[in-house]
């Protein structure tokens, strides 16, 4: 990271994630950092939804690490282990799920899509501190649990890195993800040899540094498409001479041309 982690603004676990109670399937706890700051490794009783509205964080359960948009969410089970960072200004919305109540969802920790309807049923929910059994809210609580459990595992993550070497160039091309400079001359930013950076994304974050930057222009792309940018635009922020190179690129990742992997993800929402 760029900041190191003892400058970091050190964040205490949430009390609530320690609350058992049946009654209370879900309870939330909203979360406005400011400043760059971290929750140190910690566990409880509650299964935890970490979604930022507004932000990126990085998430590290149970031996992996990731650096999540605010179109994704981190879901970590009971008495798991997990630490999370924040470079920036985020907006953090932390659902706490009672153990009861966990049937169905993963059983470890899993990055999932953020539909457009569950990220509303989210920051609904998140202005709730306390609701009874027979309420509106008990019933908005049933609805998130389901949309959970049906959520899609998103397959575009971007695992993180511990080297502070692999970690600038990151946080670089994070900052402009159009940027097209190859190993060579990050080496330079770096400082280790190109040789020594390509072993050192495989070892880091189990991709190679093109796979890494493609999933990175890949993740970018999905999350501007989703915000209602058009194709051709996306394309030319993310570093593509044409558009159909940016549309052959997204097609041999996913499958599917961008405006067919939009109207897919709004027909499922």
């Amino acid at each position: 990271m760029s900041m190191s982690i003892e400058k970091m603004t050190k964040l205490p676990p949430v009390e609530v994630g320690y609350i058992k109670n049946p009654k209370l399937p879900i309870i939330t706890f909203l979360l406005d950092v400011s400043n760059a700051g971290c929750a140190a490794s910690h566990a409880h009783p509650r299964g935890q939804l970490i979604y930022a509205s507004k932000g990126t964080m990085r998430v590290i359960c149970d031996g992996e690490r990731w650096i999540v948009p605010d179109s994704q969410a981190v879901w970590v089970p009971s008495y798991i282990e997990h630490e999370v960072y924040f470079p920036g200004e985020v907006t953090l919305s932390n659902l706490f799920v009672d153990s009861s109540f966990m049937s169905g969802l993963p059983d470890k920790c899993t990055v999932i899509q953020v539909s457009a309807l569950l990220r509303e049923l989210i920051l609904k929910l998140s202005l709730t501190t306390d609701y009874d059994e027979d309420s509106e809210t008990y019933r908005l609580v049933l609805v998130i649990l389901d949309e959970l459990k049906q959520a899609k595992v998103t397959d575009i993550y971007l695992p993180m890195a511990t080297d502070e070497r692999v970690m600038r160039v990151i946080e670089a091309l994070m900052s402009d993800p159009s940027d097209k400079r190859g190993l060579a001359e990050w080496g330079i930013v770096a400082g280790a040899s190109s040789r020594t950076l390509s072993r050192l994304f495989v070892s880091e974050t189990g991709f190679t540094f093109g796979d890494w930057r493609k999933r990175l222009v890949l993740q970018e792309a999905i999350d501007r498409l989703g915000s209602g940018v058009d194709v051709t635009t996306v394309s030319i922020d993310l570093g593509y001479q044409s558009m159909s190179a940016f549309i052959q690129m997204f097609r041999s990742a996913l499958g599917v041309s961008p405006g067919k992997y939009v109207n897919n993800s709004i027909s499922n929402r």
